[in-house]
């Protein structure tokens, strides 16, 4: 039996900060088992590639609406390309020297919990943990129960941010982040027929309803099909073939939706949520809430005092930098635990998932937020004003031709400060870490009216806001 003080379970961004924390500065020891690439599914599968093939088309975007800039179009190989760099070919080489290089031993398996602070890797080598386990095993791709939906191999995630050929026509089942930028995308590459399938009423639900709104008017000016408060009822694939991930599975695809009508394509991308990876780690039944999700406490720590769970897999966040942040909590935590120190400190406990969850969707228009909607405050019995205005301000007209934008926050009249944020419009990500401050801060909003915008920038938004709430 090896002995580690720490040992974690899953190589992802959440599972490498975990090890990294909980031994900085120390002479403990760690251990990483990933049983695929260490690095996990966000620098492979999902926020990596998915940038890399976004971020073209937002620039051949801002070209085509900057008068004296030529704009012609994309090299698609060159940005697959590209793509392909910023996932290393697959190669995890350079985030094993990394961890090696924090003092972190990277094991390869299958690992599960055998025992008290006891994993086994393959049913062959078992290891011991002096002070930790951490779960960071992620999630995973659901694919419904839909009639012929599985035997027509469709598209998940992995499938559309690794895309080796275009298909000419895709359905996408979803309505959520993962469908809407893989959307983008797809459109930006040259697909001609695009079809979104939305069992709910809107796009982007989790947000505000402008959000989802203006995304669905953007692909509807792009020639895209957008059906909502509808669903795939079957789906047949006669030529199915497994020709490997991100390359079309056979021959034509055919979905019918709710009411009747039948849509023929090349392609099926299902985006339609996610299922924790939780169901073979030797976990007690008791630890795990209805839907598989891991149940910690602030901490990041389960029941039993020596076994954590850190990003998507305790269900707290499904956000790669929300993962992040509960794993430098977490590893801040056992090293406090192992040197004996008090754990009465603010940075020893997960807050930010309460209402202050900052995210991103790198649609066209993009859409950002923070905090909670509207609705959701509504919900947990706050004494909601709300204050929205068009972003049309100095900063947004000098940034592109085209611009167009909304802002949206929520406030808690009865302590006068920030609760949500939301913005929707041309490149607003940068809008939102602003906002995140304020949220996280409980800044008033008299105190903000002195945190002066600079001119111009589309920041200026703040101030036409504050002068909108009188």
């Amino acid at each position: 039996m090896d002995e580690f003080d720490v040992i974690v379970i899953g190589g992802g961004p959440a599972g490498e900060n975990a090890a990294d924390y909980a031994i900085a500065g120390s002479t403990r020891t760690a251990v990483l088992i990933e049983h695929e690439l260490v690095g996990g599914e966000c620098s492979y599968w999902a926020c990596m590639p998915s940038k890399a093939l976004l971020r073209p088309g937002q620039v051949l975007g801002a070209g085509r609406n900057m008068p004296g800039v030529r704009a012609d179009g994309l090299d698609v190989p060159a940005v697959l390309a590209r793509r392909d760099s910023y996932t290393s070919g697959h190669d995890d080489s350079s985030q094993v020297k990394w961890a090696e290089n924090q003092g972190i031993e990277v094991l390869r398996g299958h690992a599960r919990i055998s025992g008290d602070r006891t994993v086994t890797i393959d049913g062959v080598r078992t290891l011991r943990a002096r002070e930790a386990v951490v779960l960071a095993t992620g999630t995973g791709a659901s694919i419904p129960g839909t009639p012929g939906l599985k035997e027509s191999r469709p598209w998940t995630s992995r499938d559309v941010t690794n895309l080796r050929e275009v298909p000419r026509r895709v359905v996408v089942v979803g309505g959520g982040v993962v469908a809407c930028e893989a959307a983008t995308w797809l459109l930006d590459l040259g697909v001609e027929e695009l079809t979104l399938v939305v069992r709910g009423h809107g796009l982007l639900p989790r947000m505000e309803p402008s959000a989802g709104d203006r995304v669905a008017e953007a692909f509807l000016a792009r020639g895209a099909s957008v059906l909502l408060g509808t669903e795939v009822t079957s789906a047949s694939r006669p030529g199915v073939a497994d020709t490997g991930i991100g390359r079309i599975h056979g021959g034509p695809v055919t979905v019918e939706v709710a009411g009747g009508d039948s849509i023929e394509a090349d392609e099926i991308v299902v985006a339609t949520g996610r299922v924790p990876n939780t169901a073979d780690l030797g976990l007690d039944p008791s630890l795990l809430d209805d839907r598989g999700y891991i149940t910690v406490d602030d901490t990041l720590a389960t029941p039993n005092g020596w076994l954590y769970a850190v990003g998507d897999c305790n269900g707290r966040s499904l956000l790669t930098h929300m993962g992040k942040y509960q794993a430098r909590v977490c590893g801040d935590v056992i090293a406090a635990r192992a040197e004996n120190r008090d754990l009465d400190h603010p940075r020893l406990r997960a807050s930010a998932d309460h209402g202050q969850v900052p995210q991103v969707v790198f649609t066209a228009p993009e859409a950002a937020s923070v905090g909670m909607t509207e609705a959701e405050a509504k919900e947990a019995g706050v004494d909601v004003e709300t204050v929205q205005t068009d972003i049309a301000v100095a900063g947004s007209a000098l940034a592109r031709d085209d611009f167009s934008g909304h802002a949206k926050l929520v406030i808690d009249r009865s302590t006068d400060t920030l609760v949500g944020a939301t913005f929707v419009g041309t490149e607003v990500s940068e809008l939102v870490h602003a906002a995140t401050v304020a949220v996280v801060g409980r800044l008033g909003m008299d105190t903000l009216w002195h945190a002066v915008p600079s001119y111009p920038t589309v920041s200026e938004v703040w101030l036409r806001l504050l002068e909108a709430r009188g």
